[in-house]
């Protein structure tokens, strides 16, 4: 076994390696891999060894020992010895976010009365890369295997959300942000060719709204549509979301685009009035 000298010694030398990878010198790489042992935790891993967590973050044992010590000392890390998880402190982080951002307080309210009005359950969500992240919703009932809450990522190609966000974009960010990326076949419904992809985000610009239709999952139908800033900017979307059984694309259109397209003017309208602050970053 090795020692905690001998531990520190490869941390550091991996430290210099990667110090010398061509990163600006603003960058701070101990953070970056802090970080990244953080989000290593997902639902369907919430409990990882140490082995697992070097795994999943690329580091070595040394290293990710260093950091999920820290992070255990802390308060935003438990351990029983072998396996580590995170703790509800983490949640000070994302709420950090949200708390200086106007939208989820903003939405909520007209979310409830969104819901109300059509009976399905509603959703905003802002973008993170290429995945969307919900930061207000309103369920009507639970139609996903899946649990929805504040915080959930899912890919942005294959959501409404989404893909709105992504129509949204400046088309040279678009690219960079889409280049080379992967598109997964979650269901045998989801686009995986990027032509297609790319003609389904046109289509979306166009017509300002996103219809998805079992692409995420199985059974489930969703209509979305941008929630813009003052300066005509996605900075977020809005969604209804439903089952095949209940709604169709002529439903949807006719039924809950209307209600959907009034809800985010609401928002717009709410959000114009409480000022800059309240508005969130974007990509465009």
């Amino acid at each position: 076994m090795r020692s905690e000298g001998q531990e520190r010694d490869e941390a550091s030398k991996e430290e210099a390696a990667e110090a010398a990878g061509g990163r600006s010198s603003e960058y701070v790489q101990t953070l970056a891999r802090g970080l990244a042992v953080i989000r290593a935790f997902s639902a369907e891993h919430a409990n990882l060894t140490l082995s697992e967590v070097a795994k999943e973050t690329g580091l070595t044992r040394a290293a990710a020992r260093r950091f999920l010590l820290t992070l255990t000392e802390l308060g935003y890390v438990r351990t029983d010895g072998k396996y580590f998880a995170l703790t509800p402190r983490v949640l000070e982080l994302g709420f950090a976010y949200l708390s200086s951002q106007g939208i989820p307080d903003v939405a909520q309210p007209h979310l409830e009365r969104l819901v109300a009005e059509v009976r399905e359950s509603a959703s905003v969500a802002v973008l993170d890369e290429t995945d969307v992240v919900y930061v207000a919703r309103v369920a009507t009932s639970r139609i996903m295997r899946v649990s929805i809450n504040i915080g959930t990522r899912f890919p942005a190609t294959a959501t409404s959300m989404g893909r709105v966000l992504l129509a949204g974009i400046a088309p040279a960010k678009l690219d960079e942000l889409l280049e080379g990326l992967e598109l997964e076949a979650l269901t045998p419904h989801t686009i995986t060719d990027p032509k297609r992809l790319r003609a389904e985000l046109d289509k979306v610009r166009a017509q300002g709204w996103a219809f998805v239709d079992q692409e995420l999952e199985e059974g489930l139908r969703s209509i979305a549509v941008p929630i813009r800033d003052m300066h005509g900017a996605t900075l977020a979307a809005l969604n209804l979301s439903s089952t095949t059984s209940r709604t169709t694309l002529a439903s949807a259109r006719r039924d809950l685009l209307p209600p959907l397209l009034a809800t985010a003017a609401r928002i717009e309208a709410d959000l114009a009035a409480a000022g800059p602050y309240a508005y969130a970053p974007s990509l465009n």
